[in-house]
């Protein structure tokens, strides 16, 4: 079962505004607080995927453990998680995890990419790329990590439309395969390694200490900027070093030390 898709409207902004710790929803505002619409909500509520609400009378009262479970949710989702495997990640969580806890899960699993890929049909991916796709054109697409395919249909991964830019270039296309796993071998290994230094060093010593609801919000804060700032550090860090690449080539060239008289 494929878990069901973001609203047309997008989610809410994660963790959404500023509540307090007793806050209670109606399934409306429960709904509207984390982008959904009632419908899914309570589909959710249904699966399971959520505790049962408080009932007073005819009215059922959700908690911002039910939000923060909603928005832990969409955060799976947008990682590709199936509704069976968000219930079984969900079941996998400490019996006592409380609002906090899921709030620093989604934290951690918030996706890089702004939110979940699409999904297509081949006709839907053809008119996506603007131009008829043959066998060799959609193997070739999966090389270079820009379409990912389950069965009959194809998830557009965040290179699609780099990749389609680069094929208009005058390219050999074994040229464009090499590179591309190039960069998959070196961004795995480093996103391993950044990933570790983030649990070991950052999250692990937050989790040891005391903290408030406040504390944790700043933190969900922290870490979508130290995103936005991994990024573009990244970024600098090739641009750096393919620069020193032309400086060493530049200095067996012409002799001189740094490539220059």
């Amino acid at each position: 079962m494929s878990a069901a898709a973001p609203d047309p409207a997008g989610p809410a902004e994660q963790g959404g505004p500023t509540a307090t710790a007793d806050a209670v929803y109606t399934v409306d505002e429960l709904a509207a607080a984390t982008g959904l619409t009632v419908r899914t909500t309570r589909y959710y509520a249904g699966l399971g995927l959520l505790p049962a609400p408080t009932r007073r009378g005819r009215m059922a009262y959700y908690t911002q453990e039910h939000r923060a479970r909603l928005e832990l949710i969409r955060a799976l989702q947008d990682h590709g998680f199936t509704l069976s495997a968000i219930e079984k990640y969900l079941g996998g969580l400490p019996a006592d995890a409380g609002v906090e806890d899921l709030a620093l899960q989604r934290a951690m699993l918030t996706s890089w990419g702004g939110g979940a890929h699409e999904v297509l049909t081949r006709r839907q991916l053809e008119a996506r790329a603007g131009r008829s796709l043959s066998d060799e054109d959609l193997t070739r697409l999966q090389k270079i990590y820009a379409v990912r395919a389950s069965g009959d249909h194809f998830e557009l991964l965040p290179a699609f439309d780099v990749v389609l830019q680069m094929a208009d270039l005058d390219l050999p296309t074994d040229s464009m395969e090499e590179a591309s796993e190039a960069i998959n071998r070196h961004m795995e290994s480093l996103a391993d390694e950044l990933t570790l230094i983030l649990r070991q060093r950052v999250l692990k010593p937050f989790r040891g200490r005391e903290h408030t609801g406040a504390d944790t919000a700043a933190f969900e804060q922290t870490m979508a900027r130290l995103r936005q700032l991994t990024l573009e550090a990244v970024v600098a860090g090739f641009q750096r070093a393919a620069n020193d690449v032309i400086t060493r080539s530049l200095s067996r060239t012409s002799g001189a030390p740094d490539g220059r008289d």
